[in-house]
């Protein structure tokens, strides 16, 4: 047995600038890991909870020291001489020293944190590739062994909440056929990405990039945002509906309110059948192959009538819907909400909970989305697990920015790994 000797933690900054936790273990014969956990900046109601500090004379309030004493004095001691290879016991200890339903106790960030360094020790442990160790695991939970690459899902132009204010929808992306090699779809990816800059600069569009990297631009409405996509397109050698689809992360709880959804679109707010039309449009129009978060979270009749009427041309998937949480997903599930969920570790707050998810997501025959956060640091973490559950897609923002560019670099050398 190769045990836990000490597991530690300090706070670092993420991506956006706000505090997040980084954690490290030790292991008995001196193998040593590290890892860091993201966070959100769209974030449903039932995710597990980020510990923050609440103390506004620091970071506003959005500090971690808590999380990390947390890890320090409480967590990482539990777990001294646990053997680092049996992710679930450990997972299961986590789960019962905090004793609550979404983490509340010691922080979804500060048990993530400990869950994923102890998967990067165990598989140093066993001389393996962190996605190997990740697909072992997830056959032990009943899973199918194997391994892919996934397909990205390139977030090229940010709104609603990681824009500038004036777009509405979340994240417009480029989808490479499946049938490319990954370095394909990323090399395609990046040249539509060069073409929209070209095109925003061309129309005065002043442009910034939102949380993601992708361009948050000085446009009207979104359909102006899918016209500047068409084109940029249409400006390099690739074609729209055989080389590359579009798709949408619509986050449409950023947009309800009182009942109803305000776009800039509409002169007037929208009933959820109303936006469902104007998604159909949308679908007729762009060709989109996946759409998320069409409605707000709790609307679960409108996502049943959205499944109803457009699985059969669009992957509807559920984020904010489903949150990692194996309680709505089953929900969703038996109600034939969608056939798509994004998964995402730290909305549920350990590895073992994670592959529970996505578990029953494959038995329902259902696509999976293997997802970054806004809030991001430099670690590969979520590449490989993409990678060691088989994901069908991974969404890890714009082909810019080096807390994305790190994921896909990841991909591509797990790409060269596996020949």
């Amino acid at each position: 047995m190769n045990a836990i000797k000490k597991i530690w933690s300090r706070e670092i900054l993420d991506s956006r600038g706000i505090p997040t936790v980084e954690c490290y273990c030790l292991l008995t014969d001196g193998r040593f890991a590290t890892t860091s956990v993201p966070a959100g900046t769209s974030m449903g109601s039932h995710e597990a909870l980020e510990l923050r500090d609440k103390d506004e004379k620091r970071y506003h309030g959005e500090g971690v020291l808590k999380a990390c004493e947390n890890i320090n004095t409480i967590l990482g001691p539990a777990l001294e001489g646990i053997d680092a290879i049996k992710q679930v016991e450990i997972d299961q200890k986590l789960i019962n020293l905090d004793g609550t339903e979404n983490k509340t106790k010691y922080g979804g960030n500060a048990i993530l944190a400990i869950s994923q360094v102890v998967c990067k020790a165990a598989a140093t442990l066993q001389n393996k590739a962190l996605y190997a160790w990740i697909n072992e695991l997830a056959v032990e939970r009943g899973m199918q062994k194997g391994i892919r690459l996934p397909t990205p899902l390139l977030n090229m132009i940010n709104g609603g909440l990681h824009g500038a204010g004036n777009l509405d929808f979340q994240e417009f992306w480029m989808i490479p056929a499946t049938n490319k090699k990954f370095s394909e779809g990323l090399q395609m990816g990046v040249e539509i990405y060069q073409s929209i800059g070209d095109n925003l600069a061309r129309r005065g569009a002043i442009h910034s990039v939102g949380h993601e990297g992708g361009y948050a631009p000085n446009l009207f409405t979104n359909a102006d945002a899918f016209e500047v996509f068409v084109e940029s397109v249409k400006a390099t050698d690739y074609s729209l509906g055989r080389d590359v689809f579009l798709g949408l992360d619509i986050a449409a709880n950023s947009f309800y309110k009182n009942g109803d959804y305000t776009i800039r679109d509409r002169s007037s707010a929208l009933s959820d059948d109303q936006l469902l039309e104007y998604y159909k449009e949308l679908i007729n129009t762009y060709k989109l192959a996946i759409l998320e978060d069409a409605f707000q979270e709790d609307a679960w009749d409108s996502w049943k009538k959205l499944y109803q009427e457009l699985a059969g041309s669009a992957l509807v998937v559920g984020d904010d819907l489903l949150v990692t949480n194996p309680k709505r997903l089953q929900k969703a599930i038996a109600e034939k909400a969608c056939n798509g969920a994004v998964i995402k570790p730290n909305q549920i707050g350990t590895i073992t909970e994670t592959l529970q998810v996505v578990k029953m997501a494959r038995d329902a025959n259902w696509k999976i989305v293997t997802s970054h956060r806004s809030g991001e640091t430099n670690d590969t973490f979520i590449a490989d697990f993409a990678v060691g559950i088989a994901s069908e897609y991974a969404k890890f923002g714009a082909p810019a920015r080096g807390e994305r560019v790190a994921k896909y670099n990841r991909l591509t050398a797990i790409e060269l790994e596996l020949g």
